[in-house]
């Protein structure tokens, strides 16, 4: 079978869009020859560079070096972006809104309506419009991929999709928030909680406001993404019993560790009948849990299955940008082969 050329649209061009870039590159001989698969970058949206548009292809290397002056640029937006660049595969990575999910939501929308696969980083939209969105690409014979949402590089929603037939999720326990683990660490290691908070912003973990991260936002989406994906049983941030760990002291977080109950954020979520009960807040764990000694920016989850009594476990270790962005080809792969 002849080798197709796909073309491949940016929306969001951030730390995770050139680490998806660069791998795109560093992968073009093996996506050929193993699977089939050529490809070409039209189209790069963002707050900086506007909508830019080439339906015959950019120079990759130009665009990562913030050289697309040449580039046409697409007016009127998203609509007119799309015609312009005529994708088919949308790389959604705009900034998460974790209470309505918009603009995404109406990002993808617009891009599977226009005939692209879309391949999301973003919780917000499958937390707020994960039906609607899956249904509408199944009609128009497209793919709404997400597995970048929760803990890069671990395989969460294709592990059930593909791996897992007639096994039900009767719940779970994780350590979702990298920046969050990352803080308790430090504090362990003797840091104050405003140090240890500095050193995951001079890593590029957390976001000049921490809050989404330490007051347990972003585990509480990707709780939700969870439970609606995995569970059928769709939640939103506020059905969620959420406390971050921004009242957590160092001298009460090291007496916690030499004491043998480390504190970490932990996510709970069990089925109780049709419904699900689901928490995100600290929790003195014991030393032989497995998520006591998941330590750094590693993050951890336990599945309780009716299939395997003693449950599942996914670790991912240092997840970072370059993991994120390995998902996002991963789903581009899956969605087109």
């Amino acid at each position: 079978m002849p080798n197709k050329t796909y073309s491949l649209a940016f929306l969001g061009f951030g730390n995770v869009g050139h680490h998806l870039a660069r791998l795109l590159q560093s992968k073009t001989d093996e996506l050929r020859d193993r699977y089939g698969i050529e490809w070409r970058l039209t189209g790069v949206a963002t707050r900086r560079l506007g909508w830019l548009a080439a339906a015959r292809g950019m120079d990759v290397s130009a665009v990562l070096g913030g050289r697309a002056e040449s580039v046409a640029r697409a007016e009127g937006a998203m609509g007119a972006w799309l015609s312009a660049a005529r994708p088919d595969v949308v790389f959604e990575m705009t900034s998460l809104n974790p209470q309505t999910g918009q603009p995404a939501i109406d990002y993808i929308r617009a891009a599977l309506q226009s005939g692209a696969h879309v391949v999301t980083a973003n919780k917000g939209p499958v937390v707020h419009a994960y039906r609607e969105l899956t249904d509408l690409a199944a009609t128009l014979g497209k793919r709404f991929m997400f597995e970048a949402t929760v803990m890069g590089g671990a395989p969460v929603f294709s592990l059930f999709r593909e791996t897992l037939p007639a096994s039900n999720l009767l719940g779970f326990r994780a350590l979702l928030n990298s920046t969050s683990n990352l803080i308790l660490t430090e504090m362990e290691n003797g840091n104050s909680f405003e140090a240890a908070v500095k050193k995951a912003q001079d890593i590029g973990l957390a976001e000049t406001d921490p809050s989404a991260d330490v007051d347990g936002w972003d585990a509480t989406v990707k709780v939700c993404a969870l439970s609606t994906v995995l569970m059928g049983r769709p939640l939103k941030p506020d059905d969620v019993d959420r406390q971050g760990i921004r009242g957590l002291t160092g001298e009460a977080v090291r007496a916690a560790r030499a004491g043998g109950h480390p504190f970490k954020l932990v996510c709970r979520v069990v089925r109780e009948g049709g419904r699900v009960r689901a928490t995100v807040q600290p929790e003195q764990l014991p030393i032989a849990d497995p998520l006591a000694n998941v330590r750094g920016a590693s993050s951890i989850i336990h599945f309780d299955l009716d299939t395997l009594p003693a449950g599942l476990t996914l670790v991912s270790h240092d997840p970072g940008p370059d993991t994120t962005a390995y998902d996002m080809l991963a789903d581009f792969i899956n969605a087109v082969k």
